[in-house]
């Protein structure tokens, strides 16, 4: 069997990646798209799309019958779910192949066996692979959980049965914490999961969390691929993913690979899974998960097995033997990636949506992007804030983290606030740097201090001022017809200064900047309340359209930098970026409203309000709850006063920046 036609139920990053290996296959692809992505690159790349309704998840990506019917206008053989949305649903499973289609993943009942963690621990523990001890019981009363935490010893993990991601998720102390844990986990895994089924087990702290990519095909074969750390993670969600795992050895992947496959036979599955472990200082490792789909990470096993694990998936959909034995799978080099979010770790990593003004990934030897943007779109508030992945691959794990890090100080992301200095960060970080992450790095090493936005130096604020200087030169030389390049920076009499004001948090920057002839400039920068101006001397040595490499006091320097619509300069220095305000012309921003008007972080969902016009509210009271990438965000007071205006209504969409509730305060009153 040969299928000719696959309809990719994704989009992003995943949707593409799919794309291209089937498109190199000689495979033609369809595309669905929401209301929100008909403009999206997944649906330029593919041969054919179709339009499967609005915006939210729910009325588009996952309405199996949309889905379904999609395929079966635009002429599908088969369908790949990618990750996410219903790549794991045992039920959209059963309704492809009832209709005649092909499932590119598992069968739906070795789905529905690793779906539920309660039942799929279960299994593994009667098919004796190691598990972190626990409860995972169908009496879901308090007291089974309580007597289970008492005989295991605190602390204990508590989890939702039927979902991940975080989602359900407390890790409990003491037995004082435990019932009002189960309590908020279970309302919180009933409403992402539509199941308050819990499991508890002993937590295992600071371990590293190591996955092991298997493949199995329909003829009696199955393997594994080798490992994945995946340890450095914020919320429970990965951040960092690498192959291979820093202190694996030879017998330690041996062992944790005989038990994921044995994890896979026992369920007779089929395609592409991977199996979740825990990993402890000794040695030790215990089953986590299964995840029966393809995972996020899987290119860093791409990189350095050399195969393509989407061909691999179609080849077994369609039937055929995988054609790899377990000797044959040999592994090179190191390979690690990152992924490239839309949020801002300065704010306790808050997703953020709005529009891509400009992106451009960066490259090098050993580097690979998979995307799903582009320059002029706009980051949904509707999905998750994951934009891109940067991954690397060079002879060995230090080769890749310096690749990886080159790869992201050279990409440039404009319009959205993204974690990419975070990321150059975390790889720089000598714990990292030498293997020792655990699932507790980024908690122990990244606190508030480390994650607040940089304050830009006397120099980068110079830098920012001959790039403006430079961006509006070329602009306004765009207007002027055949004006010659040697009239650039000329004046009548003397070489005129042009000077700047950048907004810097509560004060001002002063920077005048004077041409001194052959692209050099001097430049004088006096910050409020910093002392006497200091004397810098910039040349610039290159110029592109988004970029420039410069000298300055005898250093080479690289600059990202354009115009933003608002007429603001976002510039990216590499490892960190600023959005900088010319208040020349232009009135600084004021304090609104004694500072009770709210405005929201970013695009997103009002779910719930809790206060109403007239009510008095203190400083820190709840106002609102807002949803947006998946995530909910209670928005406090940050004055006492009354509330004057109530802007919205739960259901709202509303973009960052828009007025949600304004309170009057005693120091707007006065």
């Amino acid at each position: 069997m040969t299928l000719e036609t696959i309809l990719v139920a994704n989009r992003g990053e995943i949707a593409c990646r799919v794309m291209r290996t089937a498109r190199r296959l000689g495979r033609r692809t369809v595309a669905v798209f929401s209301e929100a992505d008909a403009a999206a690159p997944h649906v330029a790349m593919a041969d054919r799309a179709v339009a499967i309704g609005p915006a939210p998840a729910a009325q588009s990506y996952l309405d199996a019958e949309k889905i379904i019917a999609a395929a079966q206008a635009s002429g599908a053989d088969a369908i790949h779910p990618g990750y996410g949305f219903l790549s794991e649903s045992a039920a959209f499973a059963e309704a492809v192949a009832a209709a005649g289609l092909t499932f590119i993943g598992p069968p739906a009942a070795a789905i529905a066996a690793m779906g539920d963690k309660a039942a799929a621990k279960r299994r593994m523990i009667a098919a004796g692979v190691p598990c972190v001890p626990g409860y995972e019981g169908e009496d879901q009363s308090d007291a089974p959980f309580l007597k289970a935490a008492e005989e295991i010893g605190f602390p204990v993990m508590v989890k939702a049965a039927a979902g991940g991601g975080g989602r359900g998720m407390r890790l409990v102390a003491e037995a004082a914490a435990l019932p009002a844990a189960l309590g908020a986990a279970r309302s919180e895994a009933e409403r992402a999961f539509g199941s308050g089924d819990l499991i508890l087990e002993k937590a295992v702290l600071k371990p590293r969390h190591v996955e092991i990519q298997i493949f199995a095909d329909a003829h009696g074969a199955v393997i594994h691929l080798g490992e994945r750390d995946c340890s450095v993670q914020r919320r429970h969600q990965k951040v960092i993913e690498e192959a291979p795992c820093p202190v694996m050895t030879p017998e330690l992947r041996a062992a944790m690979g005989a038990a994921a496959v044995e994890a896979a036979r026992s369920i007779a599955y089929r395609g592409a899974g991977t199996v979740e472990f825990l990993l402890d200082a000794s040695g030790a490792f215990y089953f986590l998960e299964m995840n029966t789909r393809l995972q996020v990470e899987h290119p860093v096993t791409e990189l350095v097995t050399g195969l393509d694990l989407v061909a691999l998936q179609i080849a077994v959909a369609e039937g055929r033997p995988l054609g790899i034995a377990q000797e044959d799978v040999a592994f090179e080099g190191h390979a690690i990636e990152v992924r490239l979010y839309a949020e801002d770790p300065a704010k306790g990593f808050l997703p953020g949506a709005g529009p891509v003004e400009h992106w451009r990934p960066g490259g090098g030897a050993g580097v690979r992007v998979d995307d799903g943007i582009e320059s002029g779109l706009a980051v949904s508030p509707f999905y998750d804030p994951m934009l891109a992945k940067i991954m690397a691959h060079g002879p060995n794990r230090d080769a890749a983290r310096l690749r990886l890090i080159e790869a992201l100080r050279e990409t440039a992301l404009f319009g959205v606030t993204s974690n990419k200095g975070f990321l150059i960060d975390a790889l720089r970080h000598e714990t990292f740097a030498a293997g020792g992450a655990t699932t507790a790095f980024i908690a122990e090493h990244f606190g508030e201090e480390a994650l607040a936005r940089p304050t830009p130096s006397a120099a980068d604020l110079a830098i920012a001022a001959v790039a403006r200087f430079r961006l509006d030169r070329a602009a306004a030389a765009r207007k002027a017809i055949g004006a010659p390049r040697g009239l650039l920076d000329w004046a009548s009499h003397a070489k005129a200064a042009t000077p700047f004001r950048f907004e810097l948090g509560g004060g001002a920057a002063d920077i005048s900047v004077a041409p001194r002839g052959g692209d050099s400039y001097r430049v004088l920068v006096a910050t409020d309340g910093a002392g006497e101006a200091e004397t810098l001397e910039i040349a610039v040595l290159a110029e592109s359209e988004d970029g420039f490499r410069l000298e300055i006091g005898g250093a080479r320097r690289a600059a990202m930098a354009v115009i933003a619509p608002n007429g603001d300069l976002d510039i990216d220095l590499g490892d960190r970026a600023f959005r900088l305000r010319n208040l020349i012309g232009r009135a600084a921003a004021s304090e609104e409203a004694g500072g009770g008007v709210v405005r929201a972080p970013t695009h997103g969902r009002i779910v719930s309000i809790a206060v109403a016009e007239g009510a008095s509210v203190a400083k820190g009271d709840p106002l609102l709850v807002m949803e947006a990438m998946k995530m909910q965000q209670e928005i406090a007071a940050s004055v006492d006063g009354v509330v004057k205006t109530v802007a919205v209504a739960p259901e709202a969409q509303v973009a960052a920046e828009d007025l949600l509730i304004e309170i009057e305060t005693d120091a707007a009153e006065a």
